[in-house]
């Protein structure tokens, strides 16, 4: 029989997360401790970031707070955002970039690659760009790893393809 095999990848749904920042910006648009505010977020879709403007710090977390609601209600893992330093904007207020982490790097994909291999399951896992390849003869093996990266999530989304 030929081994089956499964990629562990990481990867956002950008339409969704279109949609998320759409409903954050309608209920911020519409929130009372919003009104009269600089309260803003812009996706820019091409590059994978978020600029967040408040009047304040605190606004600022609210703000981000209520995109990550969202993201949640639309099945987006908020361990994908990677917010950069607070900055000073114009006309005293903040601004807070937030990259979009995509594809897992090599640091993380060797950890998992370990955790893999500590399992001690006659499995392989083999780093292939930004995705891991796990392989084996058994299908049974393949799902124990599935079970085992699903109950001890690494720190970045990961999502399971190509499983045959």
């Amino acid at each position: 029989m030929a081994d089956s095999s499964f990629d562990i990848v990481s990867e956002i749904n950008l339409q969704e997360m279109d949609n998320a920042v759409n409903q954050a910006l309608k209920e911020i648009g519409t929130r009372y401790d919003f009104k009269g505010t600089t309260a803003g977020i812009e996706f820019r879709r091409k590059e994978k970031e978020l600029t967040l403007t408040a009047d304040a710090e605190s606004q600022l977390e609210a703000v981000r707070k209520v995109l990550v609601e969202r993201m949640f209600r639309r099945g987006v893992d908020s361990r994908c955002l990677d917010a950069q330093k607070i900055e000073q904007a114009t006309h005293d207020t903040v601004r807070q970039v937030v990259k979009l982490k995509d594809g897992i790097d090599k640091e993380i994909a060797k950890g998992i690659q370990k955790q893999i291999k500590d399992l001690k399951l006659k499995v392989t896992a083999s780093i292939q760009g930004e995705a891991l390849r796990v392989s084996g003869a058994k299908k049974d093996d393949l799902q124990k790893v599935m079970a085992y990266l699903r109950a001890n999530r690494p720190e970045v989304p990961i999502q399971f393809n190509n499983y045959r």
